[in-house]
């Protein structure tokens, strides 16, 4: 059997959203994280990832771009997407939150923004959190 490879575009939205976990639990593994998939959010974790030392443990939300929510506040969330399916980053929420809304009134007045693209200004504060 030969298998062939899929095009992200082809894919329906909750086709996206499972092979991008794959994709950042993948990563993850790298880096010596177990993640486990959650069917009802979790404290507003899409999954979690435990750290095979067994102290660590991050609740990831997925998100397909760059995102901050009030409702994410301090939930010890780390979010997770990926920028045009060839680099992936898992930051935590409330830093960036507080940048984005320190730089965006409209972030600020509404408590949330998604950004379809990674603005210049945020690039050297996203870097740290980029997965190889």
């Amino acid at each position: 059997m030969k298998l062939q490879k899929i095009e992200y575009s082809d894919l329906k939205s909750r086709q996206k959203e499972n092979y991008n976990y794959h994709k950042i639990a993948s990563i993850l593994a790298d880096y010596g994280y177990n993640s486990i998939w959650l069917n009802d959010d979790w404290e507003g974790a899409d999954f979690i990832a435990i750290h095979i030392d067994g102290n660590q443990m991050l609740k990831v939300q997925l998100k397909g771009r760059v995102t901050i929510d009030q409702k994410y506040l301090g939930k010890d969330i780390s979010i997770a997407f990926s920028l045009d399916q060839t680099s992936y980053y898992l930051y935590p929420h409330d830093e960036i939150f507080e940048l984005i809304t320190d730089h965006s009134d409209g972030a600020k007045k509404n408590g949330a923004r998604s950004i379809h693209y990674i603005p210049k200004w945020l690039i050297p504060h996203l870097e740290k959190y980029k997965l190889a």
